[in-house]
């Protein structure tokens, strides 16, 4: 079994769409650019948003085991994935790779 890294690689934000359609909430997303989280035995990494969890989850499962190349050559490293999260109003995109 791998152990796959997943790396905080952008944070955005929507203000007009929080704006427009969202209660307001505080501390909505803690994680910063350049964060690192270790996954072994397929565990969520403490510190790792639920959300964020399920959004990458089937990518990591995959690489887990020993599986890539999604899509059919999507990505140039065949043991990695590029996932955001589903919020929609300040998604964050993830780099899962193979370690």
């Amino acid at each position: 079994m791998n152990k796959i890294k997943i790396t905080v690689m952008r944070k955005a934000r929507y203000d007009d769409l929080i704006e427009k359609y969202e209660n307001p909430i505080e501390h909505a997303c803690d994680l910063k650019e350049g964060d690192i989280f270790i996954c072994q035995e397929l565990k969520k990494p403490d510190g790792l948003c639920d959300c964020a969890w399920e959004s990458m989850y089937p990518f990591v499962m995959t690489l887990y085991y020993g599986g890539g190349d999604f899509y059919d050559g999507w990505m140039k490293n065949k043991k990695s994935a590029m996932i955001s999260c589903n919020d929609g109003f300040r998604p964050v995109s993830f780099y899962i790779e193979v370690i």
